[in-house]
């Protein structure tokens, strides 16, 4: 029985930009990963905070969210970055085609690389406002 070839741009893609929900690990193993519902359950975990602990930073209660986000690039890199042979052996056994990347996983590494900078600074810059100011500048 043959199995869908699963596409390393694709999720690459998914991973940077729905990652944060998990959707990435449902295009991989479907409905039985347990990180994809790890993912899944860092949305509604921050919602959750962030309306019983409305006097804290946004940034601390939606830390769960955030923390999946930037779990979630980090993956993007590292599917990305697999050699299509090894990619083939563990996501491709049996669908019967050979993965061939090209520009757009390059496209989509680079716009993922460009994004988690961005995100990583934004939360940097924000957890040292808050550790030195108490949060002044906003």
């Amino acid at each position: 029985m043959q199995k869908k070839h699963k596409n390393k741009a694709i999720t690459s893609f998914l991973a940077s930009i729905l990652g944060s929900i998990g959707v990435h690990r449902f295009y991989l193993a479907g409905a039985n990963d347990k990180w994809g519902w790890l993912h899944l359950a860092s949305l509604p975990l921050s919602l959750i905070l962030s309306r019983h602990f409305f006097n804290l930073p946004l940034l601390a209660t939606m830390s769960p969210f955030v923390l999946s986000f930037l779990a979630s690039i980090l993956e993007a890199l590292v599917l990305g970055l697999i050699a299509d042979e090894k990619w083939d052996a563990k996501y491709n056994l049996n669908s019967g085609q050979q993965s061939d990347t090209s520009w757009p996983l390059a496209l989509s590494l680079v716009l993922t690389v460009g994004l988690g900078a961005m995100a990583l600074i934004a939360v940097l810059a924000r957890s040292f406002d808050l550790l030195y100011t108490g949060g002044a500048y906003g």
